[in-house]
């Protein structure tokens, strides 16, 4: 501030007037400063931000999933690349956590809230009974939930959403095998207790019902390859197996292909196969996966944008993204006279 203050002749308390946004000099004085600041390559400070109470410039995204299904599941990485994408516009960082439970999530939360570590937080995976919103609102920490909460009206009135129509699309899925003649259907679905998870497989049930299908359930998994694989392999050896199988994701879609070729299960000829997010992984698999394709990475934008509104003191609101689109691909066709 000195140096600055030095250059263009004005006091150190006018530098930190123009440099802070606040009123006490001239908008003359304010750009002299501002352009002095940018030639000498001045930053603003985040620890002195921070104890000033002015700040972090960080943001916080805590993951309660098992550390292991993370490193082979794109959805995260894409849903950071988006979320980076804006920040980094602002110049601000993300604090990302792994943690075991949602217990520890809360920990890390007011842990993050007492040392001033994050200006607002990004909340993935809502749950069912969800503990998190209440918490954050307790805390005064400016959230947004990516994934929508189960009832978004009852959630806490300054928590924003950002959510996709899961029912929407499940059923369109539904509907796209039912009119290839499917009637035994099973949903290898992700973790028990998340919100998606549920109405995706709420969904599943309304759409049998509706068409009088008996033979359709979910089984629920903790989105990993392996157990994958092995429901997939536990469902093909029932006395009725599935003629499709719709997966959560696109790793176990992935590793269900390969486990039902290694019973003498054909696809799609014995079994149909859809994956419900769509990757380069989907096309590197014989035969290329049916899948449900969105802007995940547009998604993580959205997300970052509305926390930023919050951020900038905007009121809290409740965006819906684009319905996923299913892109059909050779791992369904028609059921297989018998």
């Amino acid at each position: 501030m000195k140096d600055i203050a030095r250059r263009a002749g004005v006091s150190e308390s006018a530098v930190s007037f123009a440099l802070n946004d606040r009123p006490g000099v001239s908008e003359i004085t304010r750009d002299r400063v501002r352009r002095v600041a940018e030639q000498l390559g001045w930053r603003p400070s985040t620890a002195a931000r921070a104890l000033s109470g002015e700040g972090s410039a960080t943001v916080g995204l805590v993951v309660a999933r098992p550390a292991a299904t993370l490193g082979v599941d794109s959805f995260f990485l894409q849903l950071i690349s988006g979320v980076q994408e804006v920040l980094a516009e602002r110049h601000l960082g993300l604090l990302f956590q792994v943690v075991e439970d949602v217990a520890a999530e809360c920990a890390v939360y007011r842990r993050w809230w007492a040392e001033h570590r994050v200006d607002g937080v990004l909340v993935v995976d809502p749950r069912t009974d969800d503990p998190r919103p209440a918490l954050l609102d307790e805390l005064g920490l400016p959230a947004v939930v990516t994934g929508g909460v189960p009832d978004p009206q009852a959630g806490p009135p300054g928590l924003s959403t950002v959510w996709v129509d899961d029912a929407g699309a499940m059923a369109s899925v539904v509907g796209h095998l039912h009119a290839l003649g499917h009637r035994r259907i099973v949903h290898i679905a992700g973790m028990e207790g998340l919100a998606h998870t549920e109405r995706r497989m709420r969904t599943l049930r309304a759409e049998a019902a509706s068409r009088g299908l008996s033979g359709v359930r979910s089984v629920t998994t903790d989105y990993s390859d392996t157990e994958g694989a092995a429901v997939t392999r536990r469902v093909l050896r029932s006395a009725e197996p599935p003629t499709a199988l719709v997966y959560d994701n696109d790793v176990m879609a992935v590793a269900g292909v390969a486990a039902a070729s290694s019973l003498g299960f054909g696809v799609p000829a014995d079994v149909s196969v859809v994956a419900w997010e769509d990757s380069a992984l989907c096309r590197m698999v014989h035969p290329w996966l049916t899948a449900l394709s969105r802007d995940t990475v547009a998604f993580g934008r959205t997300a970052a944008r509305e926390l930023l509104a919050l951020l900038d003191d905007g009121p809290a609101a409740t965006v819906q993204v684009p319905l996923p689109r299913l892109i059909e691909r050779e791992s369904t066709g028609p059921v297989r006279d018998v």
